[in-house]
């Protein structure tokens, strides 16, 4: 299968490699300092244990009509990069090509092929002009969450710290010939990847976690485990939580782990940082709104009260406007 992966991140690039590595014809469409690695060396990934693949049989480009017409494109970027990439997607589209999301938070298409209420509105926390939709028709698009657990070590180096779930799902619950083709190439790359009814249930249970450990642990510089150790932030985290399954419950939604259990979960992850700690630290632009904002957005569409989440969010976001300003990251120093 063709496969155009859009980014070379720490998701993006092990998925890239694991695909490549059992015989997908892989293209990463990426810029600066990846670019040049991946061309020199390949994509290499770490594994927990300490050993390295190095995925050499993939291409590298920056120019989209140099990939050319693909099978599958896999939108590997962060949420809040989607908008600056989707007006280029169409140089990879043929007749059949389909495209994965593997945003973390409330994706842009959230409210399409639903048939609520609400179908067919734009969520402008990660959409703000309404546009995606129309760039990336939902027609093409298979849902998909994120469990993996990586880092991006190097410009064309990964660690993979945990995890390989993949769940994928159509976005009106089909059990489609097309997300059943793509589970088996993620499969066959030792990649599980589950065909879920209902995507969306399986969105919110992980944005359960990221849309309160992300933002605390880059305002706290704190892991998984310390959040979930430490009585206060726990609790912070346990009602930002409580407040997300009512948002969620006004929009048909159940979550089949227990609130506990899925901070116990994130707790055995243990010293890991989050990716918006990371980006917190390395200086980029944390991966706010579709975590957080579009929670609060979401509050508001269906009348629901969220104060803990609505000021964690206005926290991290001053946080981000401060390393805008300053052009700088955040990090622990020893005293």
């Amino acid at each position: 299968m063709k496969i155009a992966i859009i980014g070379a991140g720490a998701i993006g690039g092990y998925v890239g490699v694991k695909l490549a590595l059992a015989g997908e014809d892989v293209t990463f469409i990426v810029r600066g300092a990846n670019l040049a690695a991946i061309r020199d060396a390949g994509m290499r990934l770490v594994l927990p244990d300490g050993s390295q693949h190095v995925a050499r049989n993939v291409r590298a480009t920056e120019r989209y009509e140099e990939a050319g017409e693909q099978d599958l494109v896999i939108l590997a970027t962060k949420a809040h990069q989607v908008a600056d990439v989707a007006p280029h997607l169409d140089r990879l589209m043929g007749p059949r090509t389909a495209v994965v999301t593997m945003q973390n938070g409330i994706p842009f298409w959230y409210f399409h092929k639903t048939g609520c209420a609400l179908e067919g509105s734009a969520v402008r926390s990660v959409d703000q002009e309404g546009r995606l939709a129309t760039q990336i028709p939902p027609e093409r698009v298979i849902g998909c969450v994120v469990y993996p657990a990586c880092e991006l070590l190097a410009p064309g180096v990964v660690k993979h710290i945990e995890g390989d779930r993949f769940p994928l799902g159509e976005l009106d619950g089909r059990v489609s010939d097309r997300v059943t083709r793509i589970s088996e190439v993620f499969q066959r790359a030792g990649l599980k990847a589950p065909v879920l009814e209902d995507i969306r249930a399986e969105i919110w249970l992980k944005l359960w976690g990221n849309l309160t450990f992300n933002p605390i642990s880059s305002l706290t510089h704190s892991t998984l485990v310390d959040i979930c150790q430490f009585p206060l932030s726990r609790e912070i985290a346990a009602s930002m939580m409580r407040e997300a399954q009512a948002v969620a419950g006004k929009l048909g939604i159940t979550f089949r782990v227990p609130l506990e259990k899925r901070i116990a979960g994130a707790e055995k992850v243990g010293r890991h940082k989050t990716s918006m700690l990371q980006d917190v630290e390395s200086g980029r632009a944390p991966e706010i709104d579709a975590l957080v904002g579009s929670v609060a957005e979401l509050a508001r569409l269906t009348g629901t009260a969220t104060p803990h989440i609505d000021t964690v969010y206005a926290l991290v976001k001053l946080l981000a406007r401060n390393m805008e300003t300053e052009r700088a990251g955040v990090r622990m120093q020893p005293a």
